[in-house]
């Protein structure tokens, strides 16, 4: 079974920064792309950035310049540098993984993790 597991999320201050990651575990062969979305209260869910096994990101346009996410593949790992946090980046924020297991090729999500921008 593959396991996803965020932490960093919190409270902060618009200006501020945190730094999310997600950790994946269990038994798998691979993991491919990963990346975070978010969901805001009476939103629907976003994807904020990705990014391939060989380093290659994608933002969406609200974050560009201000989100940069980063992967350590020997910890399974996948991080979100958020700084100039807006209000508007209030929401829960889930890490997902394109994983290779077993019996095929699935995307697992974590469980989420709570961002609050306010002053």
């Amino acid at each position: 079974q593959v396991q996803l597991v965020e932490s960093g999320g919190g409270l902060v201050q618009p200006g501020g920064s945190l730094r999310l990651s997600c950790a994946v575990s269990g038994s798998f062969f691979r993991i491919y792309d990963m990346g975070w979305s978010r969901q805001a209260p009476g939103k629907q869910r976003e994807l904020v950035a990705n990014i391939t096994s060989g380093g290659n990101t994608n933002y969406v346009d609200s974050v560009k310049g201000r989100f940069t996410i980063s992967r350590d593949n020997a910890k399974n790992t996948v991080y979100l540098q958020m700084n100039s946090l807006k209000i508007e980046d209030t929401a829960v924020y889930f890490c997902y993984g394109d994983v290779r297991v077993a019996h095929g090729k699935y995307d697992y999500w974590g469980q989420g993790t709570q961002v609050t921008v306010s002053s």
